[in-house]
């Protein structure tokens, strides 16, 4: 995060943190990537306090994207429920055209909702140890995902507001970033 908040303020080797962050991730991630792999096929059984380290650990992440959601979401209501005078008053500020929820973003909702009956149904066929559906629906689910990814991609290249564009664009490119990003992580979980 440092270095992505130095890379776009121009400071001096911002690019060199910020690409260090992302390897480090990318590291991380890989040997993660390889436990689970290594859990999945050497048995995968824990220890009680492993266990109750995980469970510890899920709660924690949960509680801390409930609020990264609440914290944007509010930034949201808060901006357009009481619009401030810097923007007019008014909301959406003057000058800033939204997008129409009627297309791409209709057309994302589906596709999300359709990807999450996909997983579930993956799901339940492998709780029923039927392998065949339960990779059906996981792939459905990634094809799903990715659709609505590179739908995100032309959302954001065909926008005609910016994130600099007032606080409009901030809370819009923040909460859709925010998401987008889970979606993506989202997938490359399931693939893997």
């Amino acid at each position: 995060t440092i270095g992505a908040v130095m890379f776009m303020q121009g400071y001096y080797s911002g690019d060199l943190i910020l690409e260090l962050g992302f390897i480090l991730t990318l590291g991380g991630m890989a040997f993660w990537f390889r436990d689970v792999g290594n859990e999945a096929t050497l048995g995968g059984y824990h220890t009680k306090q492993v266990k109750k380290g995980l469970e510890i650990g899920f709660l924690l992440f949960v509680v801390s994207e409930v609020f990264a959601f609440l914290s944007i979401f509010w930034a949201f209501f808060h901006s357009s429920l009481t619009p401030a005078i810097e923007i007019g008053g008014v909301w959406p500020p003057q000058g800033i055209t939204p997008l129409n929820p009627f297309a791409i973003p209709l057309l994302n909702t589906i596709l999300l909702v359709s990807s999450g009956a996909f997983v579930t149904y993956g799901h339940h066929a492998l709780i029923n140890g039927n392998r065949k559906d339960t990779l059906r629906g996981l792939e459905l689910t990634v094809l799903f995902a990715v659709l609505f990814t590179f739908l995100q991609y032309l959302e954001y290249a065909n926008s005609t507001f910016s994130i600099s564009d007032s606080v409009f664009g901030s809370a819009f490119f923040c909460s859709t970033g925010l998401h987008g990003i889970h979606v993506i992580v989202g997938t490359i979980f399931i693939i893997v």
